[in-house]
């Protein structure tokens, strides 16, 4: 017998952080974070815990969580997963009303197209992990309202979660500097060797990435507190739990939807140009008019576009891929970015989850042509991505989907804290520039996470 889903008001807080402080020791606490008040592009937060039951699909593809699913494929087990969930869902607009959420790595991206496999594990973090919830907390930012959706039975449980007191924050440091896996010369070296790939026509653009590592001490919560602070953005997400080995987290700030389907309609925001923000009106505006200008960032946007545009093809009804903004100018707090639309129509008798797959891992994120991308990235990457480049979000029991690109994002895991930065290669790209950008991106990440408690609200 189906659970009757029921929609209540409830008080509504500008953040999610008051709320979540409340859950976030509960077992698969998430939160799906819009960035709120900071971060005016987001709209709704998406708090859920206490998951029926949790998948998780390790780098060979095998799943754990549900014995019932281990012999399918990770799509077809996740699935599986949501059509189990028994649900009598109300009319309404809400972007959620039970369903998965999660991550899907980068690594599980390796799986599904040919690549060899010479990368080493970064981390021990699953494929992917995702939980199937029957409840959430969701706040509309536009509308600045609150809504519990729940079974009558699920909502006295999670009135008396909200009704403990906060779990308090404890103190964050990091106990050693962040150390990079290359050096520049490292770096300068792999660019070399993409260089030699693109004049020998094996690829338009690859997506080169560098990873760094810092051992930590104390409350990764409070170090998502400080990233958030640091850096505000519509696609953000915590998710930490425990292990054997000591816990694991994904402390996500990014700027990127992934895909997002919505009654058959399907969206993408692919980013691709950046520049820093500047230190005077005068510079900020000159360096987001260079970053528009730029024929070389506005090159790399369109070959992801055209990436992007066949892969929603091989799932969308066929005339319905369109291109809305191409190269539009969007700013964040330390970056400007450019940032094209892609939209279609899923085909009938098509579900997001088939969309995610076809579309995993993002374009954005590898190069052109991707498989070739994705092969040329395992040969000179040192280390896996784990969770940075693949998506969080959710995939709703309706059929509504929403994921973002998990760039600008911390992994933890066995008391190390990782951070990537990457950016696309061209032909006309130069190594010391695009070897800046790296750091450019995480640069702010970073001091987040160096400084101390004190020079932070840790309210």
């Amino acid at each position: 017998m189906s659970a009757r889903l029921q929609i209540t008001s409830f008080p509504y807080q500008r953040h999610p952080l008051d709320y979540f402080a409340r859950l976030r020791r509960r077992p698969g606490a998430v939160l799906l974070d819009s960035g709120r008040p900071a971060a005016p592009a987001g709209r709704f937060d998406i708090l859920s815990s206490d998951p029926l039951t949790t998948l998780e699909i390790d780098d060979q593809g095998h799943v754990s969580g549900a014995p019932e699913l281990a012999g399918l494929s990770p799509f077809a087990a996740q699935q599986a997963l949501l059509d189990g969930l028994e649900a009598e869902t109300p009319d309404s607009d809400l972007p959620f009303l039970g369903g998965l959420i999660g991550y899907w790595s980068y690594d599980l991206g390796r799986l599904l197209e040919p690549v060899d496999k010479q990368a080493r594990p970064a981390v021990a973090l699953p494929a992917s992990r995702v939980g199937l919830y029957d409840w959430a907390l969701i706040q509309d930012h536009e509308y600045r309202e609150s809504w519990l959706v729940a079974s009558a039975e699920r909502r006295r449980q999670v009135l008396g979660w909200l009704a403990e007191p906060p779990v308090d924050q404890a103190a964050f440091r990091l106990t050693a500097p962040f150390t990079g896996e290359l050096s520049t010369a490292d770096y300068l070296e792999r660019f070399d060797a993409v260089q030699r790939y693109i004049r020998a026509g094996d690829c338009y653009q690859i997506n080169l990435a560098q990873r760094f590592s810092a051992p930590y001490a104390g409350d990764l919560w409070s170090a998502y507190c400080r990233l958030r602070e640091a850096t505000p953005t519509p696609y953000a997400g915590f998710m930490a739990w425990s292990t054997a080995q000591g816990e694991q987290a994904i402390l996500s700030l990014s700027p990127e939807r992934f895909l997002e389907c919505r009654d058959g309609q399907v969206e993408t925001r692919p980013i691709k140009g950046t520049r820093p923000r500047g230190s005077t009106p005068q510079e900020d505006s000159a360096l987001a008019d260079e970053l528009t200008v730029s024929l070389k960032d506005r090159a790399e946007n369109v070959m992801i576009v055209d990436l992007l545009r066949n892969d929603l093809g091989r799932v969308c009804r066929p005339g319905t891929v369109r291109v809305p903004q191409l190269c539009g100018l969007e700013s964040y707090a330390n970056v400007h970015h450019l940032v094209s639309v892609v939209t279609g129509q899923l085909d009938a008798g098509r579900r997001p989850l088939e969309l995610l797959a076809a579309a995993f891992p993002g374009g954005s994120i590898t190069g052109a042509p991707k498989v070739r991308a994705m092969q040329i990235i395992e040969e000179l990457e040192p280390s896996r991505r784990s969770a940075y480049c693949g998506s969080l979000g959710y995939v709703d029991v309706r059929g509504r989907m929403d994921t973002s690109i998990a760039i600008r994002t911390a992994v933890a895991d066995a008391g190390r804290l990782h951070l990537w930065g990457g950016g696309g290669l061209v032909a006309d790209s130069m190594g010391e520039a695009e070897y800046q950008e790296t750091l450019d991106k995480i640069r702010h990440l970073m001091g987040a996470l160096t400084a101390t408690d004190a020079q932070y609200n840790m309210e």
